[in-house]
């Protein structure tokens, strides 16, 4: 398939990878009802619309949403797009799998970026200022027997994520690990994380996980 990445946009990487190939592992109803937050190039939510899901796609950055809506023409997949602040453009509507691979890098400033290519991964000083939101918002998009499929790292506290989903009512564990190699955003900030006490002298790799949460029917 021929996709395109356009300047600005998170290009696909080993996390998206992941996401992808767990979407697989899922049995899908007929028709189902997919949203994919934080959707970047789109695809994560190709691959869902290839399965014959109904898919809508959600981001904050105009360029991802563009991205999205030109890699879906050039795939011929019907894709609704959506801009808007995380969750807030499908408040109201629920879903049978929501997937989301959101900004989760620990990073030396507070607040997440407002612009800029870094908004993709940077998300506050213990990766989890968009992570939060998610596992408080999601539980109300899942249909009963709905389920959410999220990706972060080990630097991001996963078990906190499955602490605040099962809060939630949801059914939520680690269903997948992948060691990866330090990109350079991590190797550019590797003093920083070890000494916030993220990582040790002479790390060189992080822990990705997927973590599945399903709601009880």
């Amino acid at each position: 398939m021929t996709t395109v990445t356009l300047p600005g946009v998170y290009t696909p990487q080993d996390d998206t990878d992941l996401l992808v190939r767990l979407l697989h592992d899922e049995r899908l109803p007929p028709r189902a009802e997919v949203l994919d937050v934080g959707t970047g190039t789109g695809a994560v939510a190709l691959a869902a619309a290839r399965l014959g899901a109904r898919v809508t796609a959600i981001d904050i950055s105009w360029r991802a949403t563009l991205n999205t809506k030109i890699n879906a023409l050039l795939a011929r997949l019907p894709v609704r797009v959506r801009r808007g602040d995380l969750l807030t453009p499908v408040a109201g509507r629920s879903f049978d799998l929501v997937l989301s691979n959101p900004p989760y890098v620990p990073a030396p400033t507070a607040a997440c970026p407002r612009r800029g290519p870094a908004r993709a991964w940077d998300a506050g000083h213990d990766g989890r200022l968009v992570l939060d939101r998610i596992c408080q918002g999601a539980p109300g998009l899942l249909k009963p027997g709905g389920v959410l499929l999220l990706v972060q790292s080990e630097l991001s506290g996963p078990q906190e994520s499955l602490r605040r989903l099962r809060a939630a009512g949801l059914r939520a564990d680690i269903v997948e690990h992948r060691s990866v190699a330090f990109g350079p955003v991590l190797r550019s900030r590797s003093g920083w994380l070890h000494d916030r006490g993220l990582t040790e002298d002479d790390a060189e790799k992080e822990e990705l996980v997927i973590i599945r949460a399903v709601r009880p029917r």
